[in-house]
């Protein structure tokens, strides 16, 4: 799977377990992505993918590496889709 791929599919794990927000962005914590069965057979690296969607702006959260236990209630969020155009806008 390419990271192009990868990103996609973190997107759609992202919608499957966060919250949605009022303007269109989903909100999850690390622990639960990483704690979640399906996420463990879907991303071989799950921070490298996280890392990769961050780079795109498809995502956004503190920090630049996250370790399981240390940043499990860090939240992760997924931006709603006119949020990422406008920033791909910017760029």
């Amino acid at each position: 799977m390419n990271v192009e791929e990868e990103v996609e599919r973190l997107k759609e794990e992202i919608k499957r377990l966060g919250k949605p927000q009022a303007d269109g962005s989903y909100k999850v914590t690390f622990g639960e992505l990483f704690n979640d069965d399906r996420c463990a057979n879907i991303f071989e690296a799950l921070v490298g993918t996280l890392r990769a969607a961050k780079r795109r702006k498809v995502v956004t959260y503190d920090g630049e590496l996250l370790l399981q236990g240390v940043h499990d209630n860090v939240e992760i969020i997924l931006k709603g889709e006119a949020t990422a155009s406008e920033e791909v806008a910017k760029s």
